[in-house]
């Protein structure tokens, strides 16, 4: 299932005023000055954890982006950027973007410049970008189907392969800048840098820091003071006996701590990103609330079939049925829509 994230039935521009403030999650730190007039933009923001939740729900069952405001800015090229295999690549036009990349297309289109996207990777599920041709599953790019396209710039990342078929593209003439994986909140900036700037609209990657910084504080901002549930962040594929826990560095755990909550599976020393999940681990863990990709839970029967893996069900989240589900595609996108995550999330943990 994709779309609006839940909680499982029975689970208790440049600076200033050309920051974007979205349909009810008009941020709440946003002073008088953007707001102009005599009303703040805050008169109109939600104030309490559970109407921001509310809010972020309503934008994200939407499935759309919220681009900057204001026209889109006109790419200014050429440029040489720094590209993650140690490259400098020049890019001279980008009238057709191909992102092989979910969160990075978010960025393109979120930047203003979707009309020039010319296709898309499995993992761009947002509405905006069902109307381009897929050509790559992430792992499983087709050097042949992404030059059928004419793509005058291809964005990459470290993770996307298989490595031939990146240097195939290469050697087709084709402009291919590889960004570093985000897998914290900090890199979500850093990567909106390097998009922008490789797209010749760096004025355009500022504004959309500046926004989402301001996003996140607000979301932060709501985080309830007093104690710190533990979550722990399980990715399962049932069909594929896959069954781990998230360490340090699964991408979730960054996540979960801006939400004012402790990784459990760091909190019990797991220093890699994923481990397969034990019975003795888990009850070690001891989670407050389980995190999980939607369609992850749906793989091991929902939270009925969840339990019954051992050890979950001993745990606190288990017993109380605490589990929150977000769709895959948003929970670990490191992209404009992160600051809606956060929200949910400080919501969603910290109900009792």
């Amino acid at each position: 299932m994709t779309g609006r994230p839940r909680r499982l039935a029975g689970t208790p521009h440049s600076a200033g005023c050309r920051i974007l403030v979205p349909l009810a999650l008009a941020l709440a730190l946003l002073t008088s000055a953007c707001a102009g007039g005599g009303s703040s933009a805050s008169d109109a923001a939600p104030v309490s954890a559970g109407e921001r939740a509310a809010a972020a729900e309503e934008q994200l069952a939407k499935n759309t982006l919220v681009p900057l405001e204001g026209e889109p800015s006109t790419p200014e090229l050429p440029v040489t950027v720094d590209s993650s295999d140690g490259r400098k690549v020049t890019v001279r036009d980008a009238s057709r973007i191909l992102p092989l990349n979910g969160g990075v297309a978010e960025i393109v289109f979120t930047l203003g410049l979707g009309d020039l996207v010319v296709g898309r990777d499995i993992t761009a599920t947002f509405a905006e970008a069902k109307r381009l041709p897929q050509v790559t599953k992430v792992h499983d790019v087709s050097a042949e189907s992404v030059l059928s396209l004419r793509p005058t710039v291809v964005l990459a990342d470290t993770d996307t392969g298989p490595k031939e078929a990146i240097e195939q593209i290469r050697d087709a003439g084709v402009p291919v800048v590889v960004l570093d994986p985000a897998t914290e909140l900090a890199d979500v900036t850093t990567r909106t840098t390097r998009i922008a700037e490789a797209l010749g609209v760096p004025d355009a990657g500022r504004a959309l820091n500046e926004r989402m910084d301001g996003e996140l504080a607000a979301a932060r901002a709501a985080v309830p003071k007093g104690s710190r549930p533990k979550v722990a962040f399980l990715y399962m594929r049932g069909s594929a006996a896959v069954y781990l826990i998230g360490g340090k560095g699964s991408g979730a755990d960054s996540l979960i701590e801006a939400a004012g909550a402790v990784d459990a599976g760091k909190d019990v020393g797991l220093d890699k990103a994923f481990t397969p999940i034990t019975s003795e681990a888990l009850v070690r863990a001891q989670p407050d609330v389980i995190l999980m990709m939607t369609k992850g839970l749906e793989s091991v029967g929902g939270i009925d079939g969840l339990v019954q893996i051992p050890g979950v069900g001993q745990t606190p989240a288990g017993m109380n049925r605490r589990v929150v589900d977000m769709e895959d595609g948003v929970l670990l996108g490191y992209g404009p829509r992160t600051p809606l995550v956060i929200d949910i999330l400080v919501d969603r943990i910290h109900q009792t």
